[in-house]
């Protein structure tokens, strides 16, 4: 498998051809109505035991973070035998996706497709799937509902127990009892993993904060840069983020002295003595497990989850300035969410609003759906979500 931890000059699997075939789509009423036109078939055959999959990043594949982990998947899928795996980066999350997954559809004869970014599934997935039923439309981020077309589907993972594993190095590394996340935008999963991360500090120091800033933006170096340094500013010695590229927060944050924990993918080549340790996706075995069932004729459920236990999630290696107290505790926790059913969000909570999110005796583990439609900061987070 390819290693992207540090990456060299990237290929370009669909550069100009792909944008050439997003422009043509463009300039017509679409791919299909332009291949009846011409008396062409509307997709290319295929051979039986043989399948396309197409791969779709908002960004560049070499992000040290979001797509980077994508990518890695999308790696791993390239080994099974039978498979043409096509791919395209920096597509924006608007017609252009439409353009460019008929174009993977039509020209690359894709019969099972990955469009990752979380803004691709509504309104572009769900306009473009029901035209093409064959097709299989899999997207990340746990936005299928009943009701959606049954040829889409949602996949995602329990990376919240990550952010509190995160949360618990932090807590032992903070002097301030001032910890940092710097977010892209208020949506329930990164409302989760910021929750996570303070709580995961909390269960080592009740009297940690935790302050985030939100972004606005998935990807904008200059607003995770000031982020990052308003942050450092206000005292916070170990930071954090939910954004696409990770980089820049790591890297500044190290810069200002803090410690970080990374998020996606594996940062610990940026800031090796300032990483505690990150919370990384591992798409490999997703999309593998999904490209076999295909292959098989199996169904895939248009609603699939897993984290850690499963191998949806792990966690990068402790950093050298781990103590061995949270080493310990670290493994300890590690090896409770590993039988699974773990909760975070328990009672008694409240909101840092003062409002009862938990009770008592109330708890939801990991796997609870309620959880996908997050909508608050706990106790201890500053900022909000307006």
């Amino acid at each position: 498998m390819a290693d992207f931890r540090m990456p060299a000059p990237r290929p370009r699997l669909l550069a100009a051809p792909a944008l050439d075939r997003r422009r043509f789509l463009a300039g017509g009423a679409g791919l299909v109505g332009a291949t009846a036109l011409a008396g062409l078939p509307a997709r290319p055959a295929r051979a039986a035991g043989e399948l396309t999959v197409g791969f779709i990043y908002v960004g560049p594949r070499d992000d040290y973070g979001y797509n980077q982990a994508q990518a890695l998947g999308a790696a791993a899928v390239k080994e099974i035998a039978g498979v043409t795996v096509v791919e395209e980066e920096n597509v924006a999350e608007t017609q252009d996706v439409q353009q460019t997954m008929e174009s993977m559809i039509n020209f690359d004869g894709a019969g099972l497709l990955f469009p990752t970014s979380f803004g691709y599934f509504d309104p572009h997935i769900l306009t473009v799937a029901p035209t093409y039923p064959e097709v299989r439309f899999e997207h990340c981020g746990g936005l299928w509902k009943e009701g959606m077309p049954d040829n889409t589907g949602s996949y995602f993972g329990y990376i919240g127990m990550g952010q509190y594993l995160n949360g618990i190095a932090a807590g032992h590394a903070t002097k301030s009892k001032k910890i940092g996340f710097v977010a892209a935008k208020p949506i329930p999963q990164v409302l989760l993993n910021v929750n996570s991360f303070l709580l995961g500090a909390r269960s080592v120091d009740p009297a940690i904060t935790c302050q985030v800033i939100f972004t606005g933006e998935w990807s904008m170096a200059v607003k995770e840069a000031e982020a990052t340094n308003a942050l450092a500013d206000a005292g916070a010695d170990v930071i954090t983020c939910h954004v696409d590229s990770p980089k820049v927060v790591i890297e500044t944050a190290a810069g200002r002295g803090a410690y970080v924990c990374g998020y996606h993918a594996d940062q610990s080549s940026l800031a090796p003595e300032k990483y505690l340790t990150g919370a990384e996706w591992n798409w490999a075995k997703v999309y593998t497990d999904m490209v076999t069932a295909t292959m098989a004729g199996e169904a895939i459920p248009n609603f699939v989850r897993g984290g850690l236990a499963e191998g949806f999630v792990k966690m990068s290696p402790l950093g050298p300035a781990n103590s061995d107290a949270a080493r310990a505790q670290f493994d300890a926790t590690l090896a409770e969410i590993m039988k699974g059913g773990f909760a975070v969000i328990k009672g008694p909570l409240k909101d840092n609003a003062g409002n009862t999110v938990a009770t008592e005796g109330q708890d939801f583990a990991e796997t609870d759906v309620a959880l996908e439609s997050m909508g608050y900061l706990v106790e201890g987070v500053l900022g909000s979500t307006s």
